[in-house]
């Protein structure tokens, strides 16, 4: 065993290690066979010394992320922690997309929505699937701003299956429109972090960026235009065709969803799946698988689907043997 002190220079140690030492604490839960204490700007790291070099190595890819960006979450540990943590730090897709109200910077947070990023920034049509809160739509709708800024398409059409427009939504007053706006409401938040209210108005009522139920997409092809396909998990098979097919020349088609929340009446496939699996070798076409280790809400947000899939595991195991046992009773 040795010990080696490493001093923190040029960081904020309390902001580095969290409230409480959360952060100091997630890291050491990736190192068992390490202690590790602080003391002021100080680190003492006792144990096995190859163990020991890969927590260095480590430890100053944690070090440089905190330094880049001033912000440090256990998502962000996460990440660097996996063999390729270290690409959490080149340059690539780790610009700045777009500046947001109040000038805020708005970037890519996690290795994934970084992958996200080039993906579409060398493909066309670019599916993107994981679990709620890894930032899927708010990174899809900053590079169509970006895009739009740039001059690169003349729209942006954003769009969602609209599963709960039926009857479900039928007792709310006002048009369709007011009716749907409540559900399209998370891609007008997006929208709203990133382009002045006034301006976002204008653009809307111009048709610059238009808000649709999938329905409407039927019979057009949509062209010189960031298009993106919001949820697609709730799209049947037949909407998913539609949509895919509506593409033009020089469009970009970005598809956003969640294969843990169908809404879609029982035993109806879900277009997204059916895509995912007819579409993942065909050229030109790009999947970014996002996990719970993206997950960009509060560090609950990761433990809540954790424990849902867990559940969902266990569910399907007795389901599964309760079908095996009810085959081996009638077999007899």
């Amino acid at each position: 065993m040795i010990e080696k002190k490493i001093e923190i220079k040029g960081a904020n140690v309390a902001e580095l290690f969290g409230v409480n030492n959360s952060n100091l604490k997630h890291i050491r839960s990736f190192f068992p066979k390490l202690k590790i204490n602080s003391r002021g700007n100080e680190l003492t790291i006792l144990g096995d010394s190859e163990v020991m070099e890969e927590f260095e190595r480590k430890f100053e890819l944690i070090l440089a992320h905190f330094n880049q960006y001033n912000v440090l979450t256990e998502n962000n540990i996460d990440n660097l922690m996996l063999d390729d943590g270290s690409e959490m730090l080149l340059s690539d897709g780790t610009e700045t997309l777009v500046h947001g109200n109040g000038g805020v910077k708005i970037k890519a947070k996690t290795l994934n929505q970084r992958k996200l990023v080039q993906a579409v920034n060398k493909s066309d049509m670019v599916f993107a699937v994981g679990p709620a809160g890894t930032g899927k739509t708010y990174t899809a709708v900053a590079l169509a701003v970006r895009a739009l800024k740039a001059k690169e398409v003349k729209r942006i059409v954003l769009t969602r299956p609209a599963v709960e427009a039926g009857e479900n939504l039928g007792f709310l007053p006002g048009d369709l429109k007011e009716k749907l706006d409540p559900y399209l409401m998370p891609l007008y938040d997006a929208l709203r972090d990133m382009i002045p209210p006034e301006k976002l108005a204008d653009m809307l009522e111009f048709g610059i960026i238009e808000i649709a139920p999938l329905a409407f997409m039927r019979g057009r092809t949509l062209d010189k235009a960031f298009v993106i396909l919001d949820e697609a998990q709730n799209a049947t098979v037949m909407q998913m065709k539609m949509f895919l097919t509506r593409m033009g020349q020089t469009a970009q088609f970005v598809i956003t969803g969640d294969m843990s929340q169908v809404d879609l009446p029982h035993r109806q496939k879900s277009g997204l799946s059916y895509a995912l699996d007819i579409l993942n070798e065909v050229e030109e076409i790009e999947i970014i698988r996002l996990t719970q280790s993206d997950v960009i809400r509060h560090s609950l947000v990761k433990r809540i689907i954790d424990a849902f899939d867990k559940a969902e595991t266990a569910e399907k195991i007795k389901r599964f043997e309760k079908e095996e046992e009810e085959a081996k009773s009638k077999r007899k």
